[in-house]
């Protein structure tokens, strides 16, 4: 369950911190007074995107912090295959906001928004005011059907998903295969040609760099024996290297019998004049050796160009255009024994054929089953929310093609008027209708477990009198097994509260906030009668505000 929700410096709100309890939460207010901030709070701790418009102030940061109890050991496990640690059952979402970036964290470790998201979907469920228009498209209607059916479905569609990528790969194949039939053998002709063009070549890894080198060398030749013959005849020839240690030995040793320290010099020249000795012997024997060879250079030339050649035709490098080699080798085999290679694809794709439509199937028979218990929920729920003598019903049928869903398409039909037949739900529910269907929807899902918070932005939209009074109930006996957070406008849906906040709008210090607080006793009564009646709360409307809570009271104690 949602434990609490500390908000600071986000819009209307300057700082505030709100203890949830378990049942039914209410949050009521003036419109305008911040009741929908209280929800973008909560949808940025779930890593929705942050505007810079949500900061109270430019200059500092806005926080966002929601503390969820976790006491489902299930729901513990699958935190842990996300790689989240709940401790001491508390798992806690954050956001810092600035206007150049938002943080998120969990349990103090930063975490990207689609991993919010994603941990997000296990811990709370939000019900916005335009939700129930997904029920126009019917492939919203699947998903809630197949979210109905999540314990008996299991694994089963993602084996299905897993199926349907090889089906599709193995039909992509044969089609091919059967374009290629017509002109394999202009195909044989073609791969027999770069086939030969490639394994001519004879490439060996690694030749290309070693050519490169020499043909470096080669054609610098004549410069690097300038540059050699200048260092030879700078540390050989007269006046040079050799010649000025010589001059330095004869006057160090000199020099020896007289300075302590002369003799110590004398080996470092000497040092010297043999290192010089056998760098000029080297220099020289290799510039007499060395000659440019131009046989070679075009060997190397020519080389180069029929490997680079290859590259571009077939691959970056070597290794690239040896893989390719592989492959056409490979294409090769095929196209020589095509009949056999076409008979095996064809084997492949009818058992790909058959694993993928038992699978689609298997989970038609779910769905169907399920369907059928799915809408006889649904009708008592809907019969509690005071849809009289209603029908509902989901369709099914048969694709005349795979998914990687299955085959299955389905629609929620309903009648809402006795003798009339199934319609549509979409061409048939208002606006208030939609509302009440979403919500019976949400309370059967939520019936079977699963997520243990479920919070309503609203859902009092185009209801009042008796399918308030209604709604309120339903949210009630919701609220016996899941935490439920509820924005609302309407008296009797506030006055079936277990805990009620009040969001209220002043003005300090010339600038505009908003303020949450927790209502007691009296200050309930006032609120619902604020509610009743508006600006004038007479004594009349606050003992209707007293008896509306006692009503309400009376049928929790029922329940």
């Amino acid at each position: 369950m949602l434990a609490s929700l500390h908000v600071k410096n986000l819009a209307l709100i300057d700082e505030e911190e709100i203890i949830f309890s378990k049942g039914l939460n209410i949050l009521s207010g003036e419109t305008g007074a911040g009741k929908s901030i209280i929800l973008g709070a909560l949808h940025l701790s779930l890593g929705d995107k942050a505007s810079k418009d949500f900061l109270r102030d430019a200059d500092s940061e806005a926080f966002v912090e929601a503390v969820y109890l976790i006491n489902d050991e299930s729901t513990k496990e699958a935190l842990r295959e996300m790689g989240v640690e709940p401790y001491d059952d508390e798992v806690i979402m954050s956001r810092r906001i600035t206007e150049s970036r938002a943080v998120g964290k969990i349990n103090g470790e930063q975490v990207p928004a689609a991993k919010m998201k994603e941990v997000g979907a296990l811990l709370l469920d939000i019900y916005g005011q335009k939700e129930h228009q997904s029920l126009l498209n019917t492939k919203r209607h699947m998903e809630l059907l197949d979210e109905f059916a999540k314990n008996e479905i299991g694994d089963l569609k993602d084996k299905i998903a897993e199926s349907y990528k090889n089906y599709k790969a193995l039909t992509a194949e044969l089609e091919e295969a059967k374009q290629s039939d017509v002109s394999k053998e202009r195909e044989i002709v073609l791969l027999e040609h770069e086939i030969n063009e490639i394994e001519s070549a004879n490439l060996k890894i690694g030749e290309d760099e070693e050519l490169e080198d020499e043909y470096k060398r080669l054609s610098n030749f004549s410069r690097t024996m300038e540059y050699f013959g200048r260092a030879h005849e700078a540390m050989a020839g007269d006046g040079g290297v050799s010649d000025a240690i010589s001059s330095a030995i004869s006057d160090i040793r000199y020099i020896e019998s007289i300075d302590d320290r002369a003799s110590e010099f004398l080996s470092m020249l000497n040092d010297a004049d043999s290192i010089i000795s056998d760098f000029n012997r080297e220099l020289s024997s290799y510039m007499s050796d060395a000659s440019f060879d131009a046989g070679r250079f075009n060997e190397v030339e020519l080389r180069l160009n029929e490997i680079n050649r290859l590259k571009d035709k077939y691959g970056t490098t070597i290794e690239a255009v040896l893989q390719e080699l592989a492959a056409r080798q490979e294409k090769k085999a095929k196209f020589e024994s095509f009949d056999e290679y076409l008979a095996e694809l064809k084997h492949k794709v009818d058992v790909a054929t058959k694993e993928l439509d038992d699978l689609c199937q298997k989970l038609s028979d779910i769905r169907r089953k399920c369907a059928a218990d799915l809408s006889k929920k649904m009708q008592e729920a809907m019969s509690d929310l005071n849809f009289l003598n209603s029908e509902f019903e989901m369709h099914l049928t048969k694709l005349d093609h795979y998914t990687s869903d299955g085959f299955d398409s389905g629609e929620f039909m309903i009648c809402t008027n006795p003798g009339e037949p199934l319609r549509p739900l979409k061409d048939i529910a208002s606006g208030g209708e939609m509302s009440r269907i979403m919500l019976a929807i949400k309370t059967v899902l939520a019936s079977g477990g699963g997520i243990d918070t479920l919070i309503f932005d609203e859902i009092d939209a185009g209801i009042s009198g008796r399918t308030a009074q209604a709604v309120s109930e339903k949210l009630s006996t919701v609220a016996d097994k899941h935490q439920v957070i509820c924005i609302t406008h309407l008296p009797q849906i506030a006055a079936m509260a277990d805990t009620h906040f009040l969001i209220e709008k002043n003005v300090e210090q010339g600038h505009t906030i908003s303020g949450i607080k927790k209502l007691y006793d009296n200050d309930t009564i006032e609120e619902l009668a604020r509610m009743l009646g508006g600006s004038a709360i007479t004594e009349a409307v606050l003992t209707n505000a007293r008896e509306m809570k006692e009503l309400a009271n009376s049928y929790k104690n029922k329940a």
